[in-house]
């Protein structure tokens, strides 16, 4: 599913434009001598200049009318007009989605850029002195699909568009108006559009991540336990069935025991084969050097023992559970093992991120929703040091010793790591429990097999190892 383009409305969308509005239309009265009932004006928004303008014109008046009212506007009206509730937050929420926010709207387009550049609100692209057809033309040339309007008008042209028709309840039209002018969803006002737009966008990827998984037709997922590949599994299941279905989970000195009981738990709950083939990471000189590419060396391993594995049990692809974000996380070379030996990648297919794949897990009453990050034990190691079983199991005795240690203290940690820098361990735990480690220095010593035990202070940081080796090459680089 691509990124949403959305469209909104400017006057009584996006912001107030009533006060500056009737402004100006008082100082055309006085200037005019024609009394104009500004309260009126401003209670049927929407329609062009001109259409309003005829109420209290003579025809052959509008056009000059209509430009004096232009003139006088940028200096009366848009200082007045404030945005409405939530509609910068609207506009942040598409961003935020990796979408594209227009404005569509019948103002004059030069007075409607003074309002978003008064207002700081920046949008990818800007139509006025456009209505009805219009308005459909603009939205259909950005391939926008969802509208949002305040006007019956608005939610004409969102049709005629193809859009979805969202309307807010911020200008003069009633709800029942809005419905039957075609609104499939009305907000009272913007500040509900960011939380029905996640919704939204979360259900567009969920279907399109069913559709993926459907062409596979039975899947074979590498399943580490984490939330991700939980997810995709539980995805499978729905999608093409639990006898189409398998788990393999690697078993390595990597694979925390912890992980593998709860990978097992999990396969069960969904009914499926849970497959636990060793891998031999170690066998390979790259993993064991611990180099920036190690997860190539890791992933490779893997994708080479599953891969035979799921044609023996007669099952047409393997797929891992790299999402969206995964895909532009910087330095990830364990993806382009897998892309090279042909896995699947359906979460990243769809396009669903990290946060999607948790609040998708909710709403489906997954146990692994909250579930905390677990990189394999390797990742704990700084680049540069050899991996070795015995490093691997000096890291997992620490954590859990640790992990002991702060629960008998009464301090509770979603995310800890033990990092091996050597002859030194340098602790993370979630930031907010920083100042409370610092406070029961004691709590340390159950970090047993390190000449010194450090505290990160600025906390947990997934692919922290990372920031090392982007330091470590630029201090290369800058050395010649």
């Amino acid at each position: 599913m691509r990124p949403p383009t959305v469209g909104f409305d400017l006057d009584m969308t996006l912001l107030d434009s009533r006060p500056g509005i009737a402004a100006a239309y008082q100082a055309l009265s006085a200037e005019y001598g024609v009394e104009i009932d500004t309260a009126l004006v401003v209670s049927r928004l929407g329609p062009p200049l001109t259409h309003e303008l005829a109420n209290w014109f003579a025809p052959g008046q509008v056009e000059s009318v209509a430009a004096r009212y232009r003139e006088l506007y940028p200096g009366i009206a848009v200082a007045a007009a404030p945005l409405l509730p939530g509609a910068r937050e609207s506009v942040e929420a598409v961003r935020a989605h990796g979408g594209k926010a227009l404005v569509v709207t019948g103002k004059f387009a030069a007075n409607a850029q003074l309002h978003l550049d008064h207002l700081r609100l920046t949008v990818d692209a800007l139509y006025g002195d456009v209505w009805g057809a219009q308005k459909a033309d603009a939205l259909t040339e950005h391939h926008a699909e969802i509208y949002v309007g305040d006007h019956v008008g608005d939610m004409l042209a969102a049709h005629e568009a193809g859009a979805v028709a969202v309307a807010v309840q911020t200008g003069g039209c009633t709800a029942d108006e809005l419905r039957d002018a075609g609104a499939a969803v009305i907000l009272r006002d913007l500040t509900e559009f960011p939380g029905w737009l996640g919704e939204y966008v979360l259900d567009g990827r969920l279907a399109a991540l069913d559709a993926a998984l459907r062409e596979l037709g039975s899947v074979l997922v590498a399943f580490s336990g984490g939330a991700d590949s939980a997810f995709l599994l539980a995805a499978a299941v729905r999608a093409l069935g639990p006898e189409n279905v398998a788990a393999a989970t690697a078993v390595s000195p990597s694979l925390p025991a912890t992980e593998l009981a709860a990978a097992a738990e999990f396969a069960r709950g969904l009914g499926i084969r849970h497959l636990t083939p060793r891998t031999d990471e170690m066998s390979r000189e790259g993993y064991r050097a611990n180099a920036g590419d190690r997860c190539y060396f890791c992933k490779a391993e893997l994708l080479d023992t599953v891969l035979p594995l799921a044609a023996a049990h007669g099952l047409a692809r393997v797929a891992t559970g790299t999402n969206a974000d995964d895909a532009v996380a910087g330095f990830r070379p364990g993806i382009g093992a897998a892309a090279e030996r042909g896995a699947a990648t359906p979460l990243l297919a769809a396009g669903l991120t990290k946060a999607q794949v948790r609040a998708a897990s909710r709403r489906w009453g997954l146990a692994t929703a909250d579930k905390p990050a677990a990189a394999c034990l390797s990742s704990r190691v700084a680049y540069g040091i050899a991996i070795t079983p015995s490093r691997l199991a000096r890291i997992e005795r620490a954590e859990a010793g640790l992990r002991s240690a702060l629960a008998e203290a009464g301090i509770g940690v979603a995310n800890l790591r033990v990092r091996d820098l050597g002859d030194t361990a340098r602790v993370e735990v979630d930031a907010a429990a920083v100042p409370l480690l610092a406070a029961h220095p004691a709590v340390l010593a159950a970090v047993e097999g390190f000449a010194e035990v450090t505290v990160d202070p600025r906390g947990f940081r997934s692919g922290s190892m990372n920031d090392l080796l982007s330091r470590s090459a630029e201090q290369d680089r800058a050395n010649g």
